[in-house]
């Protein structure tokens, strides 16, 4: 008697999509396992990496996945923070969507069609060539895509005047449950047809669906950009200072700040002459050559009566390197501690004043070095933890101070994340945030769009 041998899942994925396209070398299964998360989180090795390299792949992959009942881990770059793209079940595998980067402009239009694996920074180039811009600017555009952007909604510096990636998403082609295609959204500005797909599909984390296309919105790219050093005695006066520049009727397009650690951590890793002060706030505005050497005079004369220094860079050497600073953060805490657990929450701007002694509070009571900085223009703070991995009681300490600077960002009216999304490090905070009732409609839309949990499962929502 003879048996016939099943094939495995894995092997369906082969038959389906090419060998070529289905990797499943141990070297492979566990480079993909990992992402740009610094704390330990729960991850898993997976049985494949899949490289979809169009919209037909991502079908065929999405179909037999749910007739299999494979997990699917969707990934851009891997250079999320919140373990959005980091693989939960052995039995799943990482979606990769590197193969996929094509896009193309309509610069009549103002729009372009873009494939996920797309890389920020070399779309950005190229748009601007054409006098066009696109200005959602992460701190790891160089080499994140714009899929992955999508994915978590990214923001950065220029958000503050521009906005978030989902203000500049006008449709998606996604493929869902049992490998149907959904598309959203036309290449047109007003489109208020229905219920709003393509903005809640924006920042899901690739738990609803797999995005294999966006539509973007391109704006005409700014003639002139100026930027200034504000130099704080006081740590209290930023807020005050925010509120005074925004109150005065100048819009920075960017407005970052850095506190006293920050600094010193940022000239001990890469110098680039940054005066010690107890903060400092990067200010750019852009528009027209004549408009933005009026908003930063006007900035200057703001701030000065105030005790305030402000240094307005001189050419764009002296630009880029402030902006390099601003940049440098991120691995500059590395060289201070072996541990880092860097929150990006929101406050509104007005609570800013207060909100900021309590995070030292917070640092003190916990015996930790807290480093702050970021976009405050619109209150998005990222507040680091920094202590010794090595250190277990250290690292417990770490992990408490975490949940009460979420406790006071909630409790100021804002958010436990701006942009960096929620994953696996922030999933038991969301209940917080929006109650029993938001979070069970929450569960209800996931189920709707995913029943059998395949799409990235054990992401934002608990099932």
């Amino acid at each position: 008697m003879f048996h016939v041998l099943r094939k495995k899942p894995v092997d369906k994925l082969a038959e389906a999509l090419g060998k070529s396209k289905v990797k499943e070398s141990l070297m492979e299964r566990k480079l993909y396992s990992y992402d740009a998360t610094p704390i330990p989180i729960e991850r898993a090795l997976p049985s494949a990496v899949v490289f979809p390299d169009c919209h037909e792949d991502v079908v065929k992959l999405v179909r037999v996945c749910y007739e299999e009942n494979i997990p699917m881990f969707p990934r851009g770059a891997g250079s999320g923070l919140t373990g959005g793209a980091v693989p939960t079940m052995e039995r799943g595998v990482v979606v990769s969507f590197e193969r996929m980067k094509g896009f193309e402009v309509n610069v009549d239009n103002a729009t372009a069609e873009v494939q996920p694996g797309v890389v920020t920074a070399q779309f950005q180039e190229y748009v601007e060539k054409l006098g066009l811009f696109y200005p959602p600017d992460p701190s790891s555009f160089k080499y994140s895509t714009l899929g992955g952007n999508i994915a978590e909604n990214a923001g950065g510096p220029r958000c503050l005047k521009y906005g978030v990636t989902r203000e500049y998403v006008l449709g998606l082609n996604a493929v869902v449950k049992e490998g149907q295609v959904l598309k959203t959204g036309n290449p047109v500005i007003k489109d208020v047809a229905g219920y709003d797909i393509t903005k809640l599909l924006v920042g899901s984390e690739g738990t609803l669906g797999l995005i294999t296309s966006a539509t973007l919105k391109l704006i005409p790219k700014p003639k002139a950009r100026s930027t200034a050093l504000a130099i704080f005695r006081n740590l209290e006066d930023v807020g005050r200072a925010v509120t005074r520049i925004f109150t005065s009727g100048v819009f920075p397009s960017a407005l970052e700040f850095m506190d006293s650690e920050a600094i010193k951590a940022v000239e001990d890793y890469k110098p680039v002459g940054l005066p010690r002060a107890e903060a400092l706030l990067l200010i750019e505005v852009d528009g027209t050559p004549h408009s933005v050497l009026e908003d930063i005079k006007q900035i200057e004369e703001l701030l000065r009566p105030t005790g305030v220094e402000v240094r307005t860079a001189k050419s764009k050497e002296e630009e880029e390197k402030l902006w390099s600073a601003r940049k440098s953060l991120g691995p500059a805490l590395g060289n201070l501690k072996t541990g880092k657990i860097n929150e990006d929450i929101v406050i509104p701007r007005i609570y800013l004043s207060e909100a900021i002694p309590r995070f030292r509070e917070i640092a003190k009571k916990y015996q930790l070095l807290m480093v702050i900085f970021g976009h405050i223009g619109d209150g998005n703070l990222h507040v680091n933890l920094l202590y010794d991995k090595s250190n277990r009681e250290e690292e417990e300490r770490a992990e408490k101070a975490v949940d009460e600077v979420f406790e006071v960002a909630l409790r100021y009216g804002g958010s436990i994340t701006g942009e960096h999304g929620v994953g696996l490090t922030k999933k038991k905070f969301l209940r917080w945030q929006f109650g029993d009732v938001g979070y069970e409609l929450l569960r209800g839309i996931k189920l709707l769009f995913d029943p059998k949990n395949l799409f990235n499962p054990g992401k934002v929502i608990e099932l």
